[in-house]
Parts: structure tokens; C-alpha cells; sequence
């Protein structure tokens, strides 16, 4: 065990570091497994590397309800934590009108549609021709 993990456990704490074999790929494929087992619409993924330093990959879904928005992002952080050793920051999930995950890799947003649309994050970070509804 790491200083740093020791120290957590030690105090009570969670290690927020990634797992050392779970790269910003893996964990990417997993999230959108992970999404599109539980059902979420409209998943958009945005490569983030060399555009931002918050994170590699930025992930947009929307589930129908609170309910279900809350239940993916907690089955999401569960599998994470379970497949990958990835403890994923949350925050949101009581409210489950958009709840924001975030690996440190890879930045996942789950919205209620009407939530989605107000935000309209899509818009600020893909390029215009990859836009929703775009035409080429």
C-alpha cells in the first residue's frame, strides 16, 4: 500500500488516484459500456487530450427520469471502483437532475433531457460540424 493510500485509510478517506493499469482508454470503454448497459440516451463522447487539461475524454448522456440518472451514475462509480480499482468523484446523484462523474481521467455528465438542453454543453465543447444534428 502506497503512503498516500495508507494515509487514507488510516484517516477514513478514499484515494481519488487511478488505478496505475487503468488508462483514460480503459476507462472510457468502460463508462460507455457501463452506459449503454443501463440504458442511457444520447451518449456523446469528446476527446478533451490536447484541447484541455481537466481530463482526456468528456462523456454526455441523459437517462429519462431522475430516478434512472441517479442509478446510472451509482452503477457507473460502482463498476468503476469494481473492474477498473478507479474511485470516480460524484456529485449530484441526490438531486438526479444531472449528476457529474469525474475519474480524473474521464469527465462523464448524466442529465434529465430537459437539463441537457438548457446546459447545451455539447455546443461548448465539440467543434461545429460535430455538433447534434449537424450536417456535413
Amino acid at each position: 500500500m502506497t503512503t498516500h493510500a495508507a494515509s487514507a485509510a488510516e484517516t477514513g478517506g478514499a484515494t481519488l488516484a487511478p488505478h496505475p493499469g487503468a488508462s483514460s482508454e480503459e476507462q472510457r470503454a468502460r463508462i460507455l459500456t457501463s452506459l449503454s448497459d443501463d440504458k442511457a440516451e444520447e451518449i456523446i463522447e469528446i476527446d478533451l487530450r490536447g484541447k484541455s487539461a481537466i481530463g482526456d475524454f468528456m462523456v454526455i448522456c441523459s437517462g429519462r427520469s431522475t430516478r434512472q440518472v441517479s442509478a446510472i451514475a451509482a452503477k457507473l462509480v460502482e463498476r468503476l471502483k469494481r473492474d477498473l480499482g478507479v474511485t470516480a468523484r460524484i456529485e449530484g446523484k441526490e438531486t438526479g437532475d444531472w449528476v457529474l462523474i469525474d475519474t480524473g481521467d474521464v469527465i462523464v455528465h448524466v442529465f434529465r433531457p430537459e437539463v441537457r438542453e438548457f446546459y447545451q454543453l455539447e455546443k461548448m465543447w465539440l467543434p461545429a460540424d460535430q455538433q447534434p444534428g449537424a450536417t456535413a
